[in-house]
């Protein structure tokens, strides 16, 4: 697996799994529901500073969910509402998914970026620089545009359903769901921009057929 590919893995492992398996396993052991929400909401935030720490940089995007993050929990803890910290995932990825759909007029958009590391001269690619295509290519442009809306209205739905559960579901039944959640937008999203791909013509830009022309050949006595 490329190291950008496990990378990935990692903080998914990080902040989906532990912080699922944090509140599960509290509450197994008799925490209540909301204490363990809050030690469980912790765990992404703790994952952000020794990232911040061993590399003096945060990402953009781990930047901007901390910082939801930790709003959330400054929320509910004034408050003292368990819902509001359950609806907290719900509120992030909304936000993302509105930060997603302002970049599609940026100078490149979230896609665009989020898919060059995983693509760019690897899969179905003759080599060409993303930054050649982006300048000569109108619809490669187009299509970047078009595939950052796509995942931008599919987190801001996915995120309603986050929230309408925090407030209609069983407690101990959200974080569960929240998890789930994730994969299943996540294989979906990924679905419907494969078959974008193949309809809009990325793969004929990155790789485009061999040129063929015809050959002259001399007739004799010509």
């Amino acid at each position: 697996m490329p190291a950008g590919g496990a990378r990935r893995a990692l903080v998914l492992l990080v902040d989906v799994a532990l912080p699922l398996a944090a509140y599960y396993g509290l509450r197994a052991l008799g925490v209540g529901s909301r204490p363990a929400l809050i030690a469980s909401a912790l765990v992404p935030v703790v994952s952000a500073a020794v990232q911040f720490g061993r590399r003096r940089h945060l990402d953009p995007m781990a930047a901007f969910v901390t910082a939801v993050m930790l709003l959330g929990l400054v929320a509910s803890l004034v408050s003292g509402s368990t819902r509001v910290i359950l609806a907290r995932d719900g509120w992030v990825t909304a936000l993302a998914g509105v930060w997603f759909l302002g970049s599609v007029r940026a100078r490149r958009p979230l896609v665009f970026e989020g898919a060059r590391p995983l693509l760019e001269g690897r899969f179905r690619s003759d080599g060409t620089s993303w930054d050649v295509l982006w300048e000569r290519s109108p619809q490669f442009r187009r299509i970047w545009r078009v595939s950052t809306v796509i995942w931008a209205a599919a987190m801001v739905a996915d995120g309603a359903v986050r929230v309408v559960a925090a407030y209609t579901l069983p407690v101990d039944e959200v974080p569960l769901l929240n998890a789930l959640l994730w994969p299943v937008t996540l294989v979906l999203l990924q679905v419907v921009n494969g078959v974008y791909y193949e309809i809009a013509g990325l793969w004929r830009i990155t790789r485009p057929p061999p040129q063929t022309g015809w050959r002259c050949v001399g007739v004799p006595g010509s």
